[in-house]
């Protein structure tokens, strides 16, 4: 049989992290999203040069940073442009839990105007996190006046 170009459960973008302490990252990431460690890849001194991580059925990877290879986690960038977002039964117990576990309220839990219930957290290796629940189908049209009516309340 011919080998596959792509791995079965390897389709789509995958995120792929760097983080200070990925033992750490790895433990958190199992208390708070359930995740699920598939394998580890490590240097002699203990280093994790790769780890693949299900969360939700989906393939995570993360890597401890390696700054002589132009690899560094969000605390030795002073922040990330980049958020996360996961799709979970239930938000707010899940946000729950990842605050327990050591992350932390970046926006409190709350009906959103595009259908979601969500909160945005960022967890003790920097990363950014929003949580959602998925509790109304809003049609496009309805959902651009929601928008509009909150950028509004911002603005003025």
């Amino acid at each position: 049989m011919a080998v596959k170009p792509i791995p079965d459960g390897y389709g789509g973008a995958i995120p792929n992290l760097a983080v200070r302490g990925a033992d750490r990252a790895i433990e958190f990431y199992n208390q708070a999203f359930d995740a699920e460690e598939q394998y580890r890849f490590a240097a002699p001194d203990g280093t994790i040069l790769h780890a693949d991580l299900l969360i939700g059925g989906r393939h995570f990877m993360l890597a401890d940073e390696m700054p002589r290879m132009g690899s560094r986690g969000p605390e030795a960038l002073g922040g990330t442009p980049v958020q996360l977002m996961l799709y979970v039964e239930d938000v707010d117990t899940v946000f729950e839990r990842a605050l327990a576990a050591g992350a932390d309220e970046v926006s409190a839990v709350r009906d959103e105007f595009w259908g979601d219930r969500a909160g945005t957290l960022k967890d003790p290796f920097g990363h950014v996190w929003m949580l959602a629940t998925h509790v109304e189908d809003v049609p496009p049209d309805e959902m651009r006046r929601r928008g509009q009516e909150m950028l509004e309340r911002f603005s003025g």
